[in-house]
């Protein structure tokens, strides 16, 4: 299993720090979202700024993982669906 590294706040992504899972280990949104998106999905749910991670998520063109409440599968399809 391939080591994944958190994403680093910095002045262009301030929401990061309310983010719900600031706390939680990023194998969570990577590695679960290939065996079990549910424990990820669910702190997503909970989230005050998924709206601004979905948007950084798309904006970034992030291939993999969870963001914004959505698998990378679920970005893939939304973006289609919008261009």
């Amino acid at each position: 299993m391939k080591s994944i590294m958190p994403v680093p706040i910095n002045e262009e992504r301030p929401w990061m720090v309310f983010g719900a899972c600031r706390n939680v280990d990023p194998e969570l949104f990577f590695e679960g979202e290939r065996e079990n998106p549910g424990p990820a999905l669910a702190i997503c749910s909970t989230c005050a700024v998924t709206d601004e991670c979905l948007d950084f998520a798309l904006e970034a063109r992030l291939s993999e993982g969870i963001w914004g409440g959505l698998t990378s599968k679920a970005r893939r399809r939304l973006m289609r669906e919008t261009a």
